[in-house]
């Protein structure tokens, strides 16, 4: 039997003294997996006052969205676009840079790839 993994992790990881949302993406994410983290993330989101949050999203294993996730995905960046200060995204797709692009149309804050942690984790404490 083969078991496909999939889903979208969401935690804080702390940095020297910085803080990051960090969030990791696994396999093909599906409007099911963005039905379980949306309200998880709308309630630790709500309780920010004035939010200016620095995120590390890893999208090494993501290999893409359900077209109804890929909906789930832009309406919650439209919901939150404008509580982020930076995000840096690990990859190595060239899709995922151009879509980084296109998400920046809707983000506030700056959207920028990298292919390892480190040099994301550098930028995000510029």
């Amino acid at each position: 039997m083969i078991t496909h993994k999939h889903g979208l992790s969401i935690g804080l990881q702390r940095v020297d003294k910085e803080f990051y949302l960090y969030l990791k993406a696994i396999g093909k994410l599906t409007h099911e997996d963005y039905q379980i983290i949306t309200p998880m993330l709308d309630k630790a989101l709500k309780e920010i006052k004035e939010p200016k949050i620095k995120a590390l999203f890893d999208c090494s294993e993501l290999e893409g969205w359900e077209i109804k996730a890929a909906w789930d995905d832009l309406k919650l960046g439209l919901k939150h676009g404008n509580e982020f200060d930076k995000i840096a995204i690990i990859t190595n797709k060239s899709w995922l840079e151009i879509g980084a692009k296109i998400s920046s149309w809707f983000i506030s804050g700056e959207i920028k790839t990298f292919k390892a942690e480190k040099e994301a984790l550098s930028w995000l404490n510029k």
